[in-house]
């Protein structure tokens, strides 16, 4: 039922699944069961979920962090576009494919996202971005390894403001930030 509603291609994907591994395209309603049971296959025990196939677009990925007191921000992001079986080969930053104002709303978007789920620490909020619109993908709960795109262009040690956020440090008194 949701397949028909959000149409064909769509993508079949496991909430905890990265790497390429727990992640289909279905072109067809009739490779939907197969495709599902593949997925649950290659991520036992993970929370399935599908959604609309996005062709010709960038993966764009903000960086945000959160504390305890309520405050979040996003520090810059990176582009990962260039990929190989859905596993990034080369991120870049900072991220330009967006039209700026559009980039903002992004940024303003994963900041909105990292406050109403009370988010603490560094994570990031994943977008495609195609014809001018962006649709969200997914937030990554933690650093990835791709950070130190994120690092060298704002110049915050994201680890270390990982480590003083873990300390109940309000962002607001961290130096770097």
């Amino acid at each position: 039922e949701a397949a028909k509603k959000i149409g064909y291609p769509l993508m079949i994907k496991a909430s905890e699944g990265g790497g390429g591994k727990g992640i289909r395209k279905v072109l067809r309603e009739e490779d939907l069961a197969l495709s599902f049971d593949s997925v649950r296959g290659e991520v036992p025990g993970s929370p399935i979920f599908l959604m609309r196939m996005v062709s010709n677009c960038h993966h764009l990925e903000v960086q945000v962090v959160g504390d305890e007191h309520g405050n979040a921000i996003s520090i810059y992001g990176r582009d990962c576009s260039i990929q190989r079986r859905h596993q990034k080969i080369i991120e870049e930053g900072p991220a330009v494919a967006a039209d700026p104002n559009v980039w903002r709303e992004m940024e303003r978007g994963a900041v909105r996202l990292a406050k109403a789920v009370n988010y603490v620490g560094a994570g990031t909020v994943e977008y495609l971005y195609a014809d001018g619109g962006y649709y969200f993908l997914e937030l990554n709960p933690r650093l990835q390894v791709e950070h130190p795109v994120s690092e060298r262009i704002s110049n915050v040690n994201l680890p270390a403001t990982q480590l003083n956020v873990a300390m109940g440090i309000p962002l607001s008194n961290i130096p770097c930030i």
